[in-house]
């Protein structure tokens, strides 16, 4: 009688084969999802600082704001040995409160290289009052 059990078939190694690709299919799915998803946070993240500086820059100046919008651009983080510098677009609407002595600073955050979305990565508001 001849022993036929030395090792696998044609066919379980076909499906072992077809096995693995579907699962690092999966893998490379999952990793690209969340490549994407990381870049995302690090941006909302750069643009929220971008609108705090913004805000804080409006609220240590000196005088008292115009009403109506204001925009700019900063780069964030500064470009250096280990990053690369982002630019960024940032409008600041200032508007009266019904307080006589107090405005309300809203800044919207964009990337610039952005050309077709035009949500903001990042919305803040603040208030500054008359000294």
């Amino acid at each position: 009688m001849k022993d036929r059990d030395q090792g696998f078939t044609l066919l379980e190694v076909l499906i072992a084969l077809v096995i693995l690709a579907l699962s690092l299919g999966a893998v490379i799915q999952s990793t690209g999802g969340y490549t994407a998803n990381q870049a995302y946070l690090r941006d909302r993240t750069y643009a929220q600082w971008v609108a705090h500086n913004q805000l804080v820059l409006a609220l240590m100046a000196k005088g008292w704001p115009d009403t109506g919008q204001t925009r700019g651009e900063a780069e964030f983080p500064k470009a250096g040995a280990r990053t690369n510098g982002r630019e960024w677009r940032w409008v600041m609407q200032v508007t009266q409160t019904p307080e006589e002595d107090l405005r309300r600073l809203d800044i919207d955050v964009f990337l610039l290289s952005d050309d077709g979305d035009e949500s903001p990565l990042a919305s803040l508001s603040g208030f500054k009052g008359k000294s």
